[in-house]
C-alpha cells in the first residue's frame, strides 16, 4: 500500500516499495490475530458468568444441540424480530424522527436488516446487506471501487448520507464495515421532512444504520473468514453489562481483513474497531459510541468510459483489472457519537444526540480512461486526490402522545445541525499517458509523479432544519394520518483554495408531507403517502448569462400508494409511486441557466419476506422503473429514459433447512437486471444479465460451545458482464467468489 504526509496546506504521498508494505501489513495482520487470541483468552472465564444451557430453534428446527440463546438486547426497547424470518428481519423499522413502526403502522416502505441476516449474508459493507434481496436497489456488482455505490428506486444515494442511530453524517466515509452494527433500516423514496436534507442531497430512500449495545447476557464471539482469490480476516464481538440492575454496558467490536481480491494485482485490507457503552435507568438512557475504520487499496477499480460513436466492446474477463495497477487509495474515518434520553413521564421523552467524525483519504487514480477503438485499446490519464473533512452533527427532540376526545395524538419535534468542513487536494497530470487494452493489461511502472497536491478548495458547509409531525388516530387505530414539515436551511460558502471562487450559497425551503394508513383487516393496510426530498439548488455557471444566480434547495416530490400483507410468517408489500425531480441546464436559445427539465421515476414495486411453507424462507421481489426525461434541452432526450437505470430488476434469495441433516441450511440466490443505458440519448446500452448464487450454514458446537459455519458462492457461473461503475461509465461484474467463515461463541 502507498501511504502519505501532510504539511502545512499541502499533502504529500510518501513513496515507499510496495513489497516491504506489503510485507508490514501482513506482520500487522499476524499481530492483530495474536491479539484477538489473546483477548479472547482473557475474555473467556467460566467465573465470569455462569455458563447456562438453552434448547433454541435454528431454522424453524428444534437443535438437536443444547446453544445458549443469543438475543439482541441494549439500552433501547428490545425490538421485536419477524417471526418467519429466521430472526434476519425485524418488525419495525426506523422511520425518521417519528421514531420505529410496525410494518403495518407504517405508511412508507420500509425494511429493517438485524444483525443476524448481515451474518448469514457474510457482507463486507452495507451495500451487501441492502442490495442482496431488495429489488428496488440496484448495486454495481463490482469490486474495489473506493465507494459503496447503488442506487434506490432509480436514484443514486451517497454513502455518506446514511445516518448512525439517526444523526446525520455521523457514518463511515465512503464505505462502511458492518461488525458494529445491529441493524439496518431502509426507507425507500424521499425522507426529507422525517430526517431532513442528507449532507450529499441523496433522494431515493434514506439508510439508517444502528450500533450494538451490550445484551443482558455476556457475549464473546470470534468469527474467521476466508474471501476469494486469498483475502483472510478476523473478527471479535464482547460484551458485558455491570452492576446490580445491569445498568452499565459495554461493547467491543474489531475486525481485519487482507488479501488478494478477485481482480488482478488487486489487494485490499480492512480494519475496524468500535466501542459501545450504554448506561439506563427507569427513566434515563445514556450511551456512546467510538469507532475508528480505516481501508487501504492497491489497484482499485476506478472504471473506464467509451469514446463517443463507439460500440460497447464484449466484456473481458471478470478478473481483469481495467485501471493501472500501481494505483491506490487509503481511507480512514474516526468518529464519536454520544446519545441521552429521558422519559419526562410516561407520555412524553426527550432526546439529544451529538456527534463528530474525521476523515482522511488519498489516492492516485485513472483520472480519465477511454476506450477509443473496437479492439479494446485504451488510453488512460492520471490524477491524485488528498481530501479530508470534519463533520459534526446535532439532533435534539420530543416524543410525546395525548388523546382529544376519541383521537389519538403521536407528536414528533426536533431540531437538527449539521456541520462539515471539507478539504480537497488534487492534481491531474497533463502529458502522462498510458496506453494498454483491456483485453491484455499491460501497466508497467508507476510514473515518476510529484504528489505534493495543493489545496484547490476548502468548502464549509452548515445544514439546519427544524420539524414537526403529528400522527393522528382514529377508530381503534384503524384510520392513521401523518402531517409533517420541516423548514430546511442550506449554507455553503468556499473559504480557502487556489480555485475557490468565494462562493456563498445561504437558501431555505420548506418540505411538507401528509401519509395515510388504513387497516383493512388484522394482517392487511393500505397506505398512501406524499414527502419531499431536498437537495442543495445549483448556481448558474459562468458561461450563463445570468452566471452567479443562486437557486433555491431542488424539491423532489414522490406521490405514493401500497398495500402491506403480512400473513404472521410471510410478508408482503406492492408499491406504486412517482417520484418527480428538477434537473437544470443553459437554455440554448437564452443562455440563462435554470431548472427547466425533471427526471420523471415512476415505478410499481412488488417485495416479500418469511416462511411461505414449513422449512423454506424466501426474500426478494420485482421492480419495474420508467425513469422518462421530461423537457430536456432542446426536446432532444424527451421521452428517453435516465442513463443507469434498468427498466427491470428481479431477486431472490431461498434457504431450505433440510430435514437429512439437522441443522443444516442450503441457500440459493438470484439476481437478473434489465439492460441499462449509457447514456441519456439512449444510443448505447450494456446488456442485462442474471447472477446465482449458492451457500450454506451449519450449526453445531465444540466442547458444548456454539459453532456457525457460512459458505456462500457468488457469480456461480463466473458470467463476464459490464454494468456501470461509480466514477466513469462501465465497470466489471465481480467475477465468482467464495466467502467461507465460523463463529464461535465463548
Amino acid at each position: 500500500m502507498y501511504s502519505s504526509q501532510y504539511a502545512g496546506n499541502e499533502k504529500k504521498t510518501k513513496k515507499s516499495n510496495q513489497e516491504t508494505l506489503f510485507l508490514k501489513h501482513h506482520a500487522a495482520k499476524n499481530a492483530l490475530y495474536a491479539g484477538i487470541a489473546a483477548g479472547t483468552v482473557f475474555l473467556y472465564s467460566q467465573s465470569a458468568y455462569a455458563e447456562t444451557q438453552t434448547t433454541t430453534k435454528e431454522n424453524n428446527a428444534v437443535s438437536a444441540v443444547a446453544l445458549p440463546e443469543i438475543t439482541v438486547e441494549d439500552s433501547r426497547e428490545k425490538k421485536p424480530v419477524y417471526s418467519g424470518s429466521n430472526g434476519q428481519v425485524l418488525e419495525t423499522s426506523h422511520t425518521g424522527f417519528l421514531g420505529d413502526k410496525d410494518a403495518l403502522d407504517n405508511p412508507f416502505n420500509a425494511i429493517s436488516y438485524t444483525d443476524k441476516y448481515i451474518q448469514d449474508q457474510q457482507s463486507n459493507d452495507i451495500s451487501d446487506v441492502i442490495s442482496a434481496t431488495d429489488p428496488s436497489v440496484h448495486s454495481t456488482n463490482t469490486s474495489g471501487e473506493s465507494r459503496e455505490s447503488y442506487s434506490i428506486r432509480g436514484f443514486s444515494f451517497d454513502s455518506n448520507d446514511a445516518t448512525v442511530n439517526g444523526l446525520a453524517g455521523m457514518a463511515p466515509y465512503y464505505r462502511s464495515a458492518t461488525e458494529m452494527y445491529e441493524s439496518v433500516d431502509v426507507q425507500k423514496g424521499p425522507s426529507a421532512m422525517l430526517n431532513g436534507m442528507p449532507p450529499s442531497g441523496s433522494i431515493g430512500g434514506s439508510i439508517n444504520l444502528v450500533t450494538k449495545r451490550a445484551g443482558n447476557d455476556p457475549l464473546t464471539r470470534l468469527t474467521t473468514k476466508y474471501l476469494s482469490d486469498s483475502q483472510v480476516g478476523a473478527s471479535v464481538d464482547v460484551s458485558r453489562r455491570f452492576g446490580q440492575d445491569k445498568q452499565f454496558g459495554i461493547r467491543v467490536n474489531g475486525a481485519y481483513l487482507s488479501g488478494d481480491g478477485t481482480i488482478d494485482h488487486q489487494e485490499n485490507e480492512s480494519q475496524l474497531g468500535a466501542i459501545a457503552l450504554d448506561w439506563r435507568s427507569s427513566r434515563i438512557r445514556l450511551s456512546a459510541d467510538i469507532y475508528h475504520t480505516k481501508e487501504n487499496v492497491d489497484a482499485p477499480t476506478r472504471g473506464i468510459n467509451l469514446a463517443k460513436g463507439l460500440d460497447i466492446p464484449r466484456p473481458p474477463s471478470n478478473d481483469t483489472l481495467l485501471n493501472p495497477s500501481w494505483n491506490f487509495f487509503e481511507s480512514e474515518t474516526k468518529g464519536a457519537m454520544a446519545r441521552g434520553e429521558f422519559d419526562i413521564n410516561d407520555q412524553l421523552t426527550a432526546y439529544a444526540s451529538v456527534g463528530i467524525t474525521k476523515w482522511d483519504y488519498h489516492g492516485l487514480s485513472a483520472d480519465k480512461a477511454e476506450i477509443y477503438n473496437s479492439a479494446g485499446d485504451i488510453k488512460t490519464t492520471l490524477g491524485a486526490t488528498g481530501d479530508d473533512n470534519q463533520r459534526k452533527s446535532l439532533e435534539i427532540g420530543l416524543n410525546g402522545r395525548f388523546q382529544t376526545g376519541a383521537v389519538k395524538h403521536q407528536v414528533a419535534t426536533n431540531i437538527t445541525r449539521y456541520e462539515e468542513e471539507y478539504n480537497l487536494y488534487a492534481a491531474r497530470f497533463k502529458g502522462v499517458t498510458i496506453d494498454s487494452n483491456i483485453y491484455n493489461p499491460v501497466w508497467g511502472t508507476r510514473p515518476d509523479l510529484d504528489l505534493n497536491l495543493p489545496l484547490l478548495t476548502t468548502t464549509e458547509t452548515t445544514l439546519s432544519s427544524f420539524g414537526l409531525a403529528d400522527t393522528l388516530s382514529f377508530a381503534d387505530d384503524k384510520y392513521q394520518l401523518t402531517l409533517g414539515a420541516r423548514h430546511q436551511q442550506i449554507k455553503t460558502k468556499e473559504t480557502g483554495g487556489i480555485l475557490s471562487t468565494g462562493a456563498d450559497y445561504n437558501k431555505s425551503a420548506i418540505s411538507p408531507s401528509a401519509a395515510l394508513i388504513i387497516k383493512l383487516a388484522d394482517q392487511v393496510s393500505a397506505y398512501a403517502n406524499y414527502i419531499e426530498g431536498l437537495s442543495k439548488g445549483p448556481i448558474a455557471p459562468t458561461t450563463a448569462d445570468n452566471a452567479g444566480k443562486k437557486f433555491a434547495p431542488y424539491k423532489t416530490k414522490q406521490k405514493e400508494v401500497g398495500l402491506k400483507l403480512d400473513l404472521g410468517d410471510f410478508s408482503h408489500t406492492v408499491s406504486l409511486y412517482e417520484i418527480e425531480k428538477p434537473n437544470s441546464y443553459t437554455d440554448p436559445n437564452t443562455k440563462l441557466f435554470g431548472i427547466y427539465g425533471e427526471q420523471r421515476n415512476r415505478g410499481v414495486e412488488w417485495s416479500f419476506f418469511g416462511t411461505p411453507v414449513d422449512h423454506i424462507r424466501l426474500m426478494g421481489g420485482l421492480t419495474h422503473i420508467e425513469a422518462d426525461l421530461r423537457s430536456t434541452s432542446n426536446g432532444d432526450n424527451n421521452g428517453k429514459q435516465s442513463a443507469g437505470v434498468p427498466k427491470w430488476q428481479a431477486k431472490l434469495g431461498a434457504e431450505w433447512d433440510t430435514p437429512y441433516i439437522q441443522n443444516l441450511t442450503l441457500i440459493v440466490n438470484a439476481n437478473s437486471i434489465s439492460k441499462q443505458y449509457l447514456e441519456d440519448d439512449n444510443k448505447r446500452s450494456i446488456p442485462g444479465y442474471t447472477i446465482f448464487g449458492l451457500g450454506a450454514r451449519y450449526v453445531t458446537s465444540v466442547n458444548q460451545q456454539p459453532l456457525t459455519i457460512r459458505a456462500n458462492i457468488n457469480n456461480l457461473t463466473d458470467k463476464d458482464a459490464w454494468t456501470t461503475a461509480s466514477y466513469n461509465a462501465l465497470g466489471l461484474v465481480e467475477g465468482r467468489s467464495l466467502t467461507v467463515s465460523a463463529t464461535m461463541d465463548f
